[in-house]
């Protein structure tokens, strides 16, 4: 965790209480600045940090919270350079909210997708014109370097993060313990003015609970649509805009996540776990495994699979 000036409570506290050690998590967390000592942050909190730049030469990922007059002010120098010599070893970058701004002055977001909170955005693309920046989404892996939108924006990516390393069981674990929805689209919109009332919104939410209940029967977008009580061209339009895929895009997504789950921590069968994820056959699992993943239902097991 790299604090800078003026740092972000919720953008510090969010990937700090996310990874940190437990029997559960294989991770430590060390917080630096740049110099150990008192960092002065933001919304009258200040950190005292125990490390200084030099931390970023032992660390696998190093997050990067919203600092001060972020759309003004460049990071020190020292620190754009720590940056940059750790994702030349292979160091992940990955910043919450105006963090972004931190990442973008390394060079390392140049004609690459990247976002920020909403309020940033046009900043941002303003400050650092060849970061192709998208204002519409939760975060973008690019996977060396990744960013998310404003500070709860960070659990999605803290949760997409633990889904690659460690798989989805200990992610959705990690999302219990936070009290947080289990995964969320990247490309979900960080914010979308509302024409209807709110309650459809919960309407659908409730559908989508119902239907991850129901994931090995015969979902259809016109059978969702009539659980959430609209036609179907409202649903699928708000449908998108709720959570960033179509509603069947999210139902295979669903199912996928039911068979990598089944995969980690069972010993069915490929065809016994397609089955019960509503996906049908084995063959049907390992094409979408492929298409979604990049990877078979066996390799992900021998990855994955919880002892």
């Amino acid at each position: 965790m790299l604090v800078l000036e003026g740092a972000k409570p919720l953008d510090v506290g969010i990937p700090a209480q996310v990874f940190t050690t437990r029997q559960s998590m294989p991770y430590e967390v060390r917080v630096c600045g740049p110099a150990p000592g008192l960092v002065t942050g933001g919304d009258g909190l200040s950190y005292h940090v125990a490390d200084g730049l030099e931390a970023i030469e032992w660390a696998d990922i190093v997050f990067i919270p919203g600092f001060r007059f972020p759309d003004r002010e460049d990071p020190p120098p020292a620190v754009v350079a720590a940056l940059q010599a750790a994702h030349a070893r292979g160091t992940r970058l990955a910043a919450i909210s105006t963090g972004a701004f931190a990442l973008a002055a390394t060079g390392l977001l140049d004609g690459k997708r990247a976002t920020t909170h909403w309020h940033y955005t046009r900043q941002l693309a303003a400050r650092h014109p060849l970061v192709r920046v998208d204002e519409n989404v939760l975060f973008v892996d690019e996977g060396s370097v990744l960013t998310s939108a404003g500070a709860a924006s960070g659990i999605d990516l803290c949760l997409h993060i633990l889904r690659g390393d460690l798989g989805v069981a200990a992610s959705n674990h990690a999302a219990r313990r936070l009290v947080a929805a289990p995964y969320r689209s990247g490309g979900q919109a960080q914010y979308v003015p509302r024409s209807v009332s709110e309650p459809l919104g919960e309407r659908f939410a409730a559908t989508r609970e119902w239907a991850l209940h129901r994931l090995g029967e015969h979902l259809t977008l016109e059978v969702l649509a009539r659980h959430a009580a609209v036609s179907p061209r409202t649903f699928s339009r708000r449908f998108l805009e709720d959570t960033g895929y179509t509603p069947m895009q999210w139902v295979m997504r669903a199912r996928i996540d039911v068979a990598r789950e089944l995969l980690e921590r069972s010993s069915r069968s490929v065809e016994q776990i397609a089955a019960e994820a509503g996906l049908g056959t084995a063959a049907n699992l390992r094409l979408h495994f492929q298409r979604l993943l990049g990877t078979t239902p066996s390799q992900y097991r021998r990855t994955f699979r919880v002892a």
